[in-house]
């Protein structure tokens, strides 16, 4: 297969102006990471692993990366779509026909996927916010308004990634507020077919009070890597061959 690769900060002058071609072709992974760190980022990582599997077994894919930590949507975009909805399309701002657009072709390379990955570290006990006002901005769409299900078995793989211990006897077991959201989101509101990868202890390496965990940390870390590995064996599996 071949696919044009947008990025976040591509300008929608850039797109509208593409030939036909690049959108009429096929994609075979969508790839979306949160982190806002691109040194050092276990989500990123881990994501990797799947990716690369991912390409080992489907060389002729192609990959279109959304990368909101390095290149966030607009914290408006969701807001401004929203008002726009209440508005009847003649009388729309130029602000809130952009939002929309925007918006739609957001819509379009997630749906143009026959697999996606995205890793979401989890931050302050909850989803990255730009993640989040991916979704928000989703869901305005038409394809992925509520009673929809745009994803009707697609394969996704969720990696999360978290700093410290909230599995079950932790002290801060029940604290992960966005896991459970965003798998609830892919799965339940637009019919994933979702595959989660999970680590944490991720910040055993970097914070003394934590030293002591850094084995089991290790642990978890080969574990998810593992994990990532046999996901992306398993999207390629269900992907049209490239």
């Amino acid at each position: 297969m071949l696919a044009k690769v947008f990025s976040c900060e591509d300008t929608l002058s850039d797109r509208t102006s593409s030939s036909q071609t690049d959108r009429e072709v096929t994609v075979s992974l969508f790839r979306l990471d949160a982190s806002i760190r691109t040194e050092g980022s276990v989500s990123r990582e881990i994501a990797d692993e799947v990716e690369r599997t991912y390409l080992e077994a489907q060389p002729g894919a192609e990959v279109v990366r959304l990368d909101l930590g390095t290149a966030p949507l607009p914290a408006d975009l969701w807001t401004t779509a929203v008002a726009a909805g209440y508005v009847a399309e003649a009388d729309r701002t130029p602000e809130q026909r952009g939002a929309l657009a925007r918006i739609a072709e957001l819509a379009d390379d997630v749906l143009a996927a026959d697999a996606v990955v995205i890793g979401s570290p989890l931050y302050n006990f909850g989803i990255a916010a730009h993640l989040k006002t991916w979704v928000d901005a989703l869901i305005t769409d038409p394809r992925f308004a509520p009673g929809t299900t745009p994803l009707a078995g697609r394969p996704v793989v969720l990696v999360v990634s978290r700093g410290g211990g909230y599995g079950p006897g932790t002290p801060r077991e029940g604290w992960d507020h966005g896991s459970g959201w965003i798998t609830r989101i892919l799965r339940d509101v637009w019919g994933a077919d979702v595959t989660v990868v999970e680590t944490e202890l991720t910040l055993a390496d970097v914070v003394p009070a934590m030293s002591e965990l850094r084995p089991l940390a290790a642990e978890k870390r080969e574990r998810a890597r593992v994990d990532a590995r046999a996901a992306g064996e398993r999207i390629a599996a269900v992907t049209p061959a490239a």
